[in-house]
C-alpha cells in the first residue's frame, strides 16, 4: 500500500480541481525505467482501468499500482513540500537502497 501526507493529499486534491477532473479520476503511482538510480516515480491522473491494476485509498486519495509498480512501491509515503529547498511530490520509499539527489529516481 502507498500512503499519502495530509500536504500531498490537499495539493492533488487542488491539482485535480484546477484540471476539472471528477471522481472518476484517480492518481495512478508507476516506477519506470530511467533516472540516474535507474528507476523513476511517475504520477498521473487516470480514469481508466488497466488490467493487472491494484486499488489503494488513503485519506480519501484513490491510487491505481500496476503490479511491477506495486512490488517496489509497498510502503511508501507520497508526501509534497513547497519549501525553499524545492518544491514537488517526495516518495518516502523503504525499499529504495539508493536514491539520486534530486530524488527523482532509486534503485532497489
Amino acid at each position: 500500500m502507498v500512503t499519502v501526507t495530509d500536504k500531498a493529499k490537499s495539493k492533488i486534491e487542488d491539482l485535480m480541481r484546477n484540471s476539472g477532473l471528477d471522481s472518476s479520476y484517480f492518481l495512478r503511482v508507476s516506477v519506470q525505467g530511467g533516472g540516474c538510480s535507474g528507476l523513476s516515480y511517475n504520477l498521473d491522473f487516470d480514469n481508466e482501468e488497466k488490467k493487472g491494476d491494484q486499488f489503494f485509498e488513503d485519506k480519501g486519495v484513490r491510487m491505481a499500482l500496476d503490479m511491477k509498480s506495486f512490488l517496489y512501491l509497498a510502503g511508501t509515503e507520497l508526501d509534497f513540500s513547497d519549501g525553499l529547498n524545492g518544491k514537488g511530490f517526495n516518495f518516502h520509499n523503504p525499499n529504495a537502497t539508493r536514491t539520486c539527489g534530486c530524488g527523482e529516481s532509486f534503485s532497489v
